[in-house]
């Protein structure tokens, strides 16, 4: 049976922002109650008192704060390892281009610095890497095929505690900060404890401000 509470539950659901700001308990339950009102009555198909909105969403922050606490309680405490002069090729998912990935991360001198992040999708194939690099992986790709290029990226890398592998909506938190300012992101790579984020040199200061922010401030 669909009430008051499902819906409203599903209304905050599809908007994370406000997930955000009711979890943060800085948001009018009395002005959000009066907007989603009309919605709410139209999916019931009746009338609904506002004050069973009010006390809904009341609930519902109650349950947002404790998941809110849950990630600030997280250490981001970590270095911004920044590397720019870097590209993004998305290819064609092929047989023939599986075979021959060994041979690609034989080109690149980790040892001076180079970057290297191959991405493996259902159908797609995206390979980050130093942009010195450009013609040599483009004429090794000849024959596949090519969708999508992007150049003048930054790859900026975080090193978190062992805890980052198991606390639910660490990566969450940091893409909102850069949600926030608008910064899109090209690719996001992780492991046990690194997060690496691929986005354009252009945003680098403007993302790096705002997650030095992050991992410098001590969360209530």
């Amino acid at each position: 049976m669909v009430t008051v509470s499902h819906l409203v539950k599903k209304l905050v659901k599809d908007k994370p922002f406000l997930q955000e700001a009711m979890g943060r308990g800085i948001i009018s339950f009395g002005n959000l109650a009066e907007e989603m009102k009309p919605g709410i009555e139209e999916e019931l198909g009746k009338e609904v008192k506002e004050a069973a909105v009010v006390m809904a969403l009341r609930r519902h922050a109650e349950e947002l704060r404790e998941k809110h606490h849950k990630i600030k309680s997280f250490s981001y405490e970590s270095e911004i390892l920044l590397k720019s002069n870097l590209m993004d090729i998305t290819v064609r998912k092929t047989p023939s281009l599986l075979n021959k990935l060994k041979s690609l991360y034989s080109m690149v001198d980790y040892g001076k610095g180079d970057v290297l992040n191959i991405i493996v999708g259902n159908y797609e194939l995206s390979i980050v890497l130093s942009s010195k690099y450009k013609e040599r992986v483009l004429k090794f790709l000849k024959g596949e095929k090519v969708l999508n290029k992007e150049e003048d990226l930054v790859a900026l890398t975080f090193t978190f505690s062992d805890d980052f592998l198991h606390t639910p909506g660490v990566i969450f938190r940091v893409l909102q900060r850069l949600a926030w300012e608008n910064i899109n992101i090209y690719e996001v790579v992780s492991t046990t404890t690194e997060l690496t984020l691929i986005l354009s040199k252009k945003d680098s200061m403007n993302a790096y401000r705002s997650l030095q922010d992050l991992i410098g401030k001590k969360e209530d």
